[in-house]
């Protein structure tokens, strides 16, 4: 009697901890999105963190880059700031920032991404993350482009290591920052050189 006990209870096991698995990934799907979803209504008031320095440009970063798939501003704030505070620092706080803030695609990617796996660029972009995913991500990361987030929910679908994936964002994050503070600072430079 007490063999035929433990031997269903070790057959239970694995089907419970798949089903805690698929509940904590539902769990984090839903703070993810419900995290987006309040960043993108409250995008508008975040330009005023600009206020406080390179922090106020950390967290603006965060913010824009935490949202899944929904615009929130970012490198335009990165530009403005790079011609009032230095634009290297400026560079180095925005990347950072949009780092800590791509966490979140990573977690939509690793609790599940059934509706996004059915896009086009999505299924452009798992090959290239199959084959060469720390250089896939570090180029994504560094040119603009509104897709980045899936390279997130790639690296965490395929369960590309964290560290790896939130090293060659960093590196990207702060070449795409550094270009747009430089553009910033250099072209409020040539616009009033052109005014005097």
């Amino acid at each position: 009697m007490a063999g035929k006990s433990s031997s269903s209870s070790a057959t239970n096991d694995p089907r419970r901890s798949r089903l805690r698995l698929t509940i904590i990934r539902v769990l984090i799907l839903l703070a993810v999105l419900a995290l987006s979803a309040y960043i993108f209504t409250i995008r508008d008031q975040a330009a005023r963190l600009a206020a406080y320095g390179y922090p106020g440009i950390f967290l603006i970063s965060v913010l824009a880059n935490a949202t899944i798939l929904l615009p929130a501003p970012g490198v335009a704030v990165v530009f403005a700031m790079g011609s009032v505070f230095q634009p290297l620092l400026v560079a180095l706080a925005a990347g950072t920032g949009a780092t800590v803030g791509e966490i979140s695609a990573y977690a939509a990617g690793f609790s599940g991404q059934a509706v996004i796996e059915r896009t086009t660029v999505y299924a452009r972009i798992v090959p290239w993350m199959h084959r060469y995913g720390g250089l896939t991500t570090f180029l994504l990361a560094a040119i603009p482009n509104p897709f980045f987030d899936l390279v997130g929910i790639a690296a965490g679908a395929l369960r590309m290591p964290f560290v790896p994936f939130i090293m060659w964002c960093l590196l990207g994050k702060c070449v795409k920052m550094l270009i747009f503070a430089y553009t910033g600072a250099y072209s409020i430079e040539w616009l009033s050189g052109l005014l005097h």
